[in-house]
């Protein structure tokens, strides 16, 4: 008898070298959460044998993807083309009870009124060839069953958008070789957000903590949409702040999702945080660095 397929896993059930699995990004998340004193927000991930069972067992996909597999970057109006028709299929697939008995079962351990970020993992995300972060779909602040099995379907359809598709075809890319999970994790309701270099990414030296920050959710400064600010700090002394206009942050929406929204004129030269937050994110970068020994990029809240 064949072992059951585990389509769900617990964050705190994940560490890396699982991420043919779960992903480069819940691996990582997993990795994290198993560190002392790194507050993770809790959450749980559909692993990549739920897509793959989705993908088998769609019939309409196969011509699609078989014919997705022979064309090249010049087919570039086919590619558009035939990439939204399979999007449009996965986006209305009838999900199997066997996966949706095991999702509404994570999902009820937060309670009812519980939001949620519900983002890709795919397993490809920083291969040595290949950079594949950030091409595939992240959705924020989703509440209800309905919305989540919507968004989780978006998350799995992302990996045939048409930027996806046409990077993998350009890196002669097997499009069967890159599989999709989904993150389901607690939505955090930031004030502010931003990015922390364990080594400063302008010029590699590993002393020299950088963190980036934009009031609100992350998702405007990874998104490129505003000009964070930009702390440095060295050996527990801030060496530098550049403190930027920020006009814009995406927040919440009470109703669910998010929305832009204009920062008032008399905040928009403001600083992000204070001198003890920025050293608070100094000695959560250096706990992480010295967990994996090699310098991190970490998104924060």
């Amino acid at each position: 008898m064949k072992n059951k397929p585990v389509y769900i896993l617990h964050l705190n059930e994940i560490d890396r070298g699982m991420e043919a699995v779960v992903g480069g990004k819940a691996a990582s998340l997993g990795a994290l959460s198993r560190i002392k004193n790194i507050r993770v927000p809790d959450g749980f991930c559909i692993t990549t044998r739920a897509f793959q069972k989705i993908i088998d067992e769609t019939q309409d996909l196969h011509p699609l993807l078989h014919r997705l597999s022979g064309l090249k970057i010049s087919d570039r109006d086919i590619i558009i083309s035939l990439t939204q028709e399979i999007r449009t299929i996965i986006e209305n697939v009838s999900v199997p009870d066997d996966i949706v008995k095991e999702i509404e079962r994570a999902i009820s351990c937060f309670g009812i009124h519980s939001a949620f970020a519900i983002r890709s993992s795919a397993t490809a995300e920083d291969l040595p060839e290949a950079s594949f972060a950030g091409q595939q779909g992240s959705f924020l602040n989703i509440s209800g069953r309905e919305k989540i099995f919507q968004h989780i379907r978006k998350c799995w359809a992302s990996l045939f958008s048409e930027r996806a598709t046409l990077y993998r075809i350009q890196n002669s890319f097997d499009h069967q070789r890159v599989q999709l999970a989904v993150i389901v994790q607690q939505m955090i309701f930031a004030e502010a957000a931003g990015i922390l270099f364990t080594a400063d990414p302008l010029n590699f030296n590993r002393t020299i903590i950088s963190v980036d920050a934009g009031f609100g959710l992350g998702e405007a400064l990874v998104s490129g949409l505003v000009n964070p600010d930009t702390y440095k700090v060295k050996k527990g002394k801030i060496i530098e702040k550049k403190i930027s206009l920020k006009t814009m942050a995406i927040l919440p929406q009470s109703e669910g999702g998010i929305s832009h929204q204009t920062i008032h004129p008399k905040q928009q030269q403001d600083a992000v945080l204070n001198d003890q937050q920025i050293l608070e994110l100094e000695q959560i970068g250096r706990e992480n660095e010295s967990h994996f020994g090699l310098p991190q990029d970490i998104e924060w809240c």
